[in-house]
């Protein structure tokens, strides 16, 4: 039989984790039919409520599944990259444990996958999510295709089907991320399978503004030399533009022999173009970051305890 492993990250879940067992048990009877088999492996990221509690109580009913808990929270990217050194499956994916994006779409990725596709990917077209959160993502993907990668789907996934060849190039990924950007980037040809995301009926969202905006710039950093060069080419218009007005200053005193006015404009260049050169010296500083963190020895996890 095949075999396909699903990595589930858990943050403070506690309440969704037995609706999810439940659906995956059915996913898991589905499974069967087509000869393959179900190897789940949680990964608890420091959850501070009974998240870990819960899935020990869990792995006595369902005694196949597995539990990695981690000494802290180190990010969701960080405990799908830690889930993945326990895959054994001929496939695998990654799988929030929140429900808003249902297991049942499993059964057809996996259909798919046993046609031949290496990844599968599911693309949202519509999302049950608070306005805020609808503009946020359309702006984040907006500005990641026009960045990054052009054809990255519209509206983002989450959930993906990926072949066990994707598996250790997957792993390579940095320590500062975009794991989903990193699948798409690799080059294998999608399999898109269009949904509509639920809304959360369990818990409270830990996916906070700040993280979101971490997850962009991680996004772009990660994979685009597009601000460098952007840098570059305001630097150099900056550049332009003062030396013509240098020339025409010049001019205008050695010609009409007019007096150069405007402090307060040239106080207000000076401060635009200070706070220019303070973001540019940001944004390298945010690539240099990321340089050090990588090439530290310090490591993405640490593994408290393993249930098998």
């Amino acid at each position: 039989m095949k075999t396909l492993s699903i990595i589930v990250p858990v943050y403070y879940n506690e309440e969704s984790l037995s609706p999810l067992m439940t659906e995956l048990v059915k996913v898991e009877e589905q499974l069967k039919s087509l000869n393959v088999e179900l190897e789940l492996v949680f990964v608890d990221d420091g959850s501070g409520d009974g998240s870990l509690q819960e899935l020990v109580r869990l792995k006595a009913s369902y005694p196949k599944i597995s539990i990695v808990k981690l000494t802290r929270n180190f990010g969701a990217i960080q405990a799908v990259k830690a889930g993945m050194n326990f895959v054994n499956g001929d496939c695998f994916m990654f799988l929030a444990a929140d429900l808003q994006d249902s297991p049942g779409l499993i059964i057809e990725m996996v259909q798919r996958w046993l046609y031949g596709s290496k990844y599968v990917i599911c693309v949202r077209k519509d999302r049950d999510d608070p306005w805020a959160s609808k503009m946020f993502a359309a702006l984040h993907y907006k500005l990641i295709r026009t960045l990054v990668i052009k054809d990255f789907p519209e509206g983002g996934y989450d959930l993906a089907l990926m072949d066990s060849a994707m598996l250790p190039y997957m792993k390579q990924g940095g320590k500062n991320i975009n794991i989903s950007l990193f699948g798409f980037w690799l080059g294998y040809e999608p399999d898109i399978i269009y949904y509509r995301r639920q809304a959360r009926v369990h818990g409270v969202s830990r996916w906070t503004f700040v993280k979101k905006v971490k997850y962009f710039f991680d996004s772009v950093l990660g994979f685009s030399i597009t601000p460098i060069r952007l840098m570059s080419i305001i630097g150099l218009v900056v550049s332009v533009i003062s030396f013509m007005y240098g020339i025409a200053v010049v001019l205008a005193a050695l010609i009409g022999g007019q007096e150069v006015p405007g402090f307060s404009a040239t106080a207000s260049l000076l401060s635009f173009l200070l706070g220019i050169v303070i973001v540019m010296l940001g944004l390298i500083a945010e690539y240099l970051w990321r340089i050090f963190d990588q090439t530290s020895e310090r490591p993405e996890t640490v593994i408290e305890k393993i249930y098998k």
